[in-house]
């Protein structure tokens, strides 16, 4: 599916005892596998020897087939064209990858027996009053897009050396050590920072007195027992918790 297509045609015309110079038609594609939404790209050279003006051309055609009982149906129909600027009596016209667009079509069949869909890309020379010169290069269209070998690699890896570029610029290879306290804070914040032993008894004594009580209360007691909780405290019970009835 990666290898390059072409081809080389030419053609003489003549009108009964005149005859006039060849016509040929030279066409390259840059490889036989594409997807719909990508362009092929047409290199062809188009001579014009004779003393008609020609026009080069380019099409798409998909062709299906259907084999049922023996007999085959074959159906043929134009996807994409385009055409190229006209080229008058010994004049020459050269393409430099003119680009031919795949609209959505449907895949390739190929392995199938009963139904068989192929595409072709015909490069083509329309010759007024005459038959056209034609070059048909083999066309497979899939779903997947072909890379280039290596090039998907390339890009992965020159993506992740750009990171790592950019990681070794941000981030030195022996890290400082962090300053320590002394170097941060001085003494005078130091002293100043820490509360003075009048402050806790101020504290203590903005505090009201019950709730203070409670709060040391409930430190510093262990919770009650689940025996001594009595549910029922107007019935006679034992050592063990009784169950309330539902």
């Amino acid at each position: 599916l990666q290898s390059p297509q072409a081809g080389t045609k030419e053609k003489t015309l003549c009108c009964w005892f005149c005859t006039s110079g060849p016509i040929s038609l030279s066409a390259k594609i840059e490889r036989k596998g594409y997807t719909p939404g990508e362009s092929i790209q047409i290199f062809a050279e188009i001579e014009n020897c004779s003393s008609r003006v020609v026009v080069p051309k380019a099409a798409i055609y998909q062709t299906q087939a259907f084999y049922a009982k023996g007999k085959m149906k074959e159906v043929k129909q134009l996807v994409a064209n385009l055409r190229g600027e006209s080229v008058s009596s010994g004049k020459t016209e050269t393409w430099n990858g003119k680009q031919l667009k795949i609209p959505p079509v449907s895949p390739s069949i190929l392995d199938c027996s009963i139904i068989r869909v192929e595409y072709s890309l015909m490069v083509y020379v329309d010759i007024p009053g005459a038959m056209d010169l034609f070059l048909n290069l083999p066309l497979v269209i899939g779903t997947i897009p072909l890379h280039p070998f290596g090039s998907r690699t390339s890009s992965v890896s020159s993506q992740g050396s750009i990171n790592m570029n950019w990681l070794g610029l941000t981030l030195p290879e022996r890290p400082e050590a962090p300053p320590s306290y002394a170097e941060v804070v001085t003494e005078e914040q130091r002293q100043s920072s820490l509360a003075p032993i009048g402050a806790c008894d101020d504290f203590e004594r903005a505090l009201p007195g019950p709730l203070f009580a409670y709060i040391q209360e409930f430190r510093f007691l262990p919770p009650p027992l689940y025996s001594e909780i009595d549910p029922n405290p107007d019935q006679p019970t034992d050592d063990r918790p009784s169950c309330p009835s539902r």
